[in-house]
């Protein structure tokens, strides 16, 4: 087991996650039009909240996913490093008379995570405010803290001017840094999906059981037809599980199996030295009712 790894478990770790998209939204139609093209409720975001949410085509299928954080006069979107450019194109396609500015701010600020269970006790030591609820934000100096994990630990997601002077300020407090393999290990061991790894562009929201993701209150947007449908019929044939596996063969992307005797596709599978044994996530058949 890395240093890392441990401390996500059992103590505190940095991470390195400015690689991640940061797009600015501006402008008196910013909430109305992201309102209108995402499934969640943009439009009642007030400043220090945010939410979880899809971008979806207007087949239903998830083209990106993204965290939206509302400040006094601006977005804050936060993507996946790899939907960066596609979430900025998506949401071009549909200004049309909207007064929506859009700049990407990813080369010129940073995002750490801190996250395990002692990130609590950094961050107080620190002097540093935790919101408790998801996806709420409060200032720090010139840092906005964020209540969000990449890892599905306790933690934070801390968007900076600049990563260095962070980083020894983390570490001098005890925080030690851990790898994207790190990350990946301990998200798959808590069932967490990534987008691009276990989310992809022709799967449906209710697939992914990523319903913190959807509002079915807020009225129309693009891809919601679909996603009533399917609410309305009950249930889709296939769900996004954590699964735990037998031996120690880490399966592929894309590897068929069964699990509990249902057909699966495994999208993601790691070794979990906390299980000792294999844990993935994949898409399982649903028995239909």
């Amino acid at each position: 087991m890395t240093p890392g790894y441990q401390a996500l478990r059992h103590g505190a770790a940095w991470i390195d996650l400015s690689a991640r998209g940061r797009i600015v939204a501006r402008g008196r139609d910013r909430a109305r039009l992201l309102h209108a093209i995402t499934t969640n409720e943009i439009k009642k975001l007030t400043p220090g909240a945010g939410c979880y949410s899809f971008l979806l085509s207007p087949q239903g299928r998830i083209q990106a996913d993204l965290n939206v954080f509302c400040f006094a006069d601006y977005l804050l979107l936060d993507t996946e490093p790899e939907t960066r450019e596609k979430i900025q194109q998506h949401i071009k396609r549909y200004i049309i008379a909207d007064q929506v500015e859009l700049e990407d701010v990813t080369a010129t600020t940073a995002c750490i995570g801190l996250e395990g269970q002692g990130a609590g006790a950094i961050l107080s030591a620190l002097g540093a405010g935790a919101p408790t609820d998801a996806y709420a934000h409060v200032a720090w100096g010139d840092s906005t803290i964020a209540a969000i994990s990449a890892t599905g630990q306790p933690g934070v997601r801390i968007f900076a001017p600049s990563a260095e002077a962070l980083i020894s300020t983390l570490e001098a407090n005890g925080a030690v840094a851990a790898s994207a393999d790190d990350v990946r290990l301990v998200r798959i061991e808590n069932g967490r999906p990534r987008y691009g790894e276990d989310i992809a562009d022709n799967r449906l929201p209710q697939e992914t059981q990523q319903m913190h993701a959807v509002s079915f209150n807020k009225g129309c947007y693009i891809g919601q037809e679909i996603v009533e449908r399917i609410r309305a019929q009950g249930q889709v044939n296939r769900k996004l599980m954590r699964v735990d596996l037998e031996g120690e063969t880490i399966p592929e992307h894309g590897t068929k199996t069964t699990v509990g005797g249902n057909e699966a596709e495994i999208t993601s599978a790691v070794f979990s030295p906390e299980a000792n044994h294999v844990i993935a996530l994949a898409y399982v058949r649903v028995p239909k009712a």
